[in-house]
């Protein structure tokens, strides 16, 4: 089934609510046990705020070339639109920049919420105050121009996995992300694992209730069962 774009914005505003953890436990659950992203892939911030949307492809690869831009790169970010968060593959540690401020500028305009970089950034600092979030493999000032180059996008990518050599991304699978990493949800299943996911937020929320109230965690585990 095909969402359209009022039903994907409002379901990153539901994901948003819960946590990466509920997610996980849901998608194991449900027989997806290598979904989550590897710990490499690390926050800019100390504290990331809750970061989640429908991913948008960008790969690429390190070769020498000529000119003084990547004018693949821009036509690929230029597809971004609302609810999107950009997800680059292609290189891993290669030393050089994916994006940078400006460019990061420009995919927000555009209404990306983030991205996931299994590569460099730069200009860190600048994409803070932007309150742009971001995962990636490292930082470098060294840019990709003349290094590295788009060779396509909103395509079937690999990024690194926690549990799994590598997470298959696919355009409009949806990525959350929150201090504890970042997880996929296969586009197949998304509404499925958001309506559980919500569900043990609810039991959590409970539990925590009845803990506060001076509950005992036996009594805990007979009330509600293993969480």
């Amino acid at each position: 089934m095909t969402l359209t774009a009022d039903r994907k914005l409002a379901l990153r505003e539901r994901f948003l609510k819960v946590d990466t953890a509920n997610v996980a436990d849901v998608l194991d659950e449900l027989g997806l046990p290598d979904c989550g992203l590897s710990s490499d892939l690390w926050p800019i911030k100390a504290r990331l705020e809750k970061m989640g949307g429908w991913a948008y492809t960008i790969r690429g690869q390190m070769t020498p070339y000529p000119g003084t831009g990547d004018p693949k790169k821009m036509e690929a970010v230029s597809g971004l639109t609302p609810g999107h968060l950009s997800v680059w593959s292609g290189g891993g540690a290669e030393g050089v920049c994916f994006f940078g401020e400006l460019i990061a500028r420009g995919m927000q305009y555009r209404g990306c919420v983030g991205a996931v970089v299994d590569g460099g950034i730069r200009d860190i600092e600048w994409l803070d105050r932007m309150d742009f979030p971001v995962y990636t493999r490292y930082r470098t000032p060294v840019q990709s121009i003349g290094r590295w180059e788009v060779n396509a996008w909103q395509v079937e990518i690999y990024l690194p996995g926690a549990t799994s050599a590598r997470v298959r991304v696919r355009p409009d699978d949806f990525i959350l992300a929150d201090v504890d990493g970042a997880i996929l949800i296969p586009h197949e299943v998304v509404e499925d694992v958001l309506t559980r996911a919500e569900a043990l937020t609810e039991k959590e929320r409970s539990i925590r209730a009845d803990l506060e109230a001076g509950a005992t965690l036996p009594e805990v585990l007979a009330k509600y069962g293993h969480v």
